[in-house]
């Protein structure tokens, strides 16, 4: 593999007159070139979503059909979305036909909020004042929505963003990652084929620097950012007129008992694929596991035997599991920490080194201590720490130690201790016999502290983007 110059995460090579080169990560050949759209052009893409808001009505039945019309088309130009997704992440070409999958279930989900998102009635004759009166609660679009993605999901997380935005029927500004938006780029196109008017979304092909025009646009009435926490926050603190949706990071923890699942060679390889699937770059990707100090050794043994078996090489390979980071600034970072958790007491029981090809071969530490960078800051890499522990008190406490809260999972057959561990553990979600990876598209997904404020899942997300508006009819 050659060196690149793209960024730790969302960064796209500059070309010949400030296009953005998007460059695959496993052999650094050229994809494409997009613009490198100015603040300007930001400006005139909100203005044509604020025409479509102040411009004729696309009823609800018509959005609907047409993101149902685009799930159908996703579905059949399956193999053309994975092999873009592939190419342009780095994402192995079986795991980018699952995204495609999901993210045109996404869209029929949404499809479906579309034809259903309601408000309600209110009793106001409940009290003498209301006598005679009826209240009713619509549910109305907040406005233009800044849709900020990231690239690890190129596909599935803007249908995340834009598919609840038009059932919601609001217009849209899609700032993809820079490394990854020709995707994002080739989803605008179906949307628009499948009938979805000129201005109803709106692609800005921009840097991370211009993206602040979009943030700071005062006709945007909500940002949707997926991103690190440091990111996020601060969206969150220059727009606090404006509502801003985070879905952030985190550092995945599972939790394991003696008595777990079905076994700790399930456990074992449940936590491989939650900890290496696509390289470790995913915010719910399996980071810490913590486990019981009586099977600890022979669930490390397990898991080293699992990541024995995932084959490591190029994405658009079809045996491949695992390949490169983005980029060379991701893989650097991540065995600069692997480094410091070895000096620091940490042992390597596998991988952790590059290969010929510069893929970082999945990596499992043990003997890891929360002080450890590969403990208590998001990794985003194909690194997964062990750490025993000597009772569920304790495990618990060390998962809660953290500044992060998306999901954590817990592996145990007894009822009371799940119960008990859905209770206290302070996470969006918890999953009891699954890693924190495990996510279905539908449901409300999203954490607490810096792993965010909001919950996605299209009901969910549509809800946000809509405000409530009482309309009070007196006789």
């Amino acid at each position: 593999m050659r060196a690149g110059d793209a960024g730790d995460g969302d960064g796209g090579g500059r070309g010949r007159d400030g296009a953005i080169e998007v460059r695959s990560p496993w052999d650094r050949r050229l994809l494409g070139a997009v613009p490198a759209q100015s603040a300007a052009e930001v400006d005139a893409a909100v203005s044509a979503a604020l025409d479509c808001r102040r411009g004729p009505d696309l009823p609800a039945h018509e959005r609907a059909a047409i993101l149902d019309r685009a799930a159908v088309a996703l579905t059949e130009g399956a193999e053309r979305f994975a092999r873009s997704i592939a190419s342009e992440a780095a994402k192995p070409v079986r795991a980018a036909r699952a995204e495609v999958a999901r993210a045109a279930d996404t869209l029929r989900f949404s499809a479906a909020v579309a034809r259903t998102l309601g408000g309600e009635v209110v009793p106001l004759d409940a009290s003498a004042a209301g006598a005679g009166r009826i209240g009713l609660v619509l549910r109305v679009p907040i406005g233009v929505v800044a849709a900020i993605s990231p690239f690890n999901f190129p596909l599935n997380l803007v249908c995340h963003k834009v598919g609840p935005a038009l059932a919601a029927g609001c217009p849209v500004v899609l700032k993809p990652a820079p490394a990854t938006p020709l995707t994002a780029l080739l989803l605008a196109t179906t949307l628009a084929e499948a009938g979805l008017p000129t201005g109803w979304l709106n692609v800005v092909t921009c840097t991370n620097d211009v993206a602040g025009a979009l943030v700071d646009h005062p006709g945007v009435a909500l940002i949707s950012f997926t991103g690190s926490a440091a990111v996020g926050w601060d969206i969150r603190s220059r727009a606090p007129r404006k509502r801003v949706n985070l879905e952030l990071g985190n550092n995945s923890t599972v939790i394991v008992e003696p008595d777990g699942d079905a076994g700790l060679e399930s456990t074992a390889a449940k936590v491989a694929a939650g900890g290496y699937a696509f390289a470790g770059q995913t915010c719910i990707s399996v980071q810490r596991v913590l486990v019981h100090h009586s099977v600890r050794d022979r669930f490390v043994e397990a898991l080293v035997a699992c990541v024995a078996d995932l084959v490591v090489g190029d994405p658009l390979d079809e045996d491949t599991d695992l390949s490169v980071l983005i980029s060379p600034t991701a893989t650097e970072r991540v065995l600069r920490w692997i480094g410091e958790a070895e000096g620091a007491g940490a042992r390597v029981a596998a991988g952790g080194r590059l290969d010929g090809d510069g893929v970082l071969l999945p990596c499992v530490l043990t003997h890891v201590t929360p002080d450890m960078r590969v403990c208590h800051d998001e990794v985003f890499g194909p690194v997964v720490g062990v750490q025993a522990y000597d009772d569920f008190d304790e495990a618990v406490d060390l998962a809660n130690d953290t500044r992060f809260g998306l999901q954590v999972g817990v592996f145990t057959r007894d009822l009371a201790r799940a119960l008990d561990a859905a209770r206290r553990l302070a996470f969006g979600g918890v999953l009891i016999n699954e890693v924190p990876t495990w996510r279905a598209d539908q449901m409300p997904y999203g954490g607490v502290r810096d792993s965010g404020n909001t919950r996605e899942g299209p009901r969910y997300a549509a809800e946000e983007m809509t405000e409530s508006r009482l309309v009070v009819l007196a006789p």
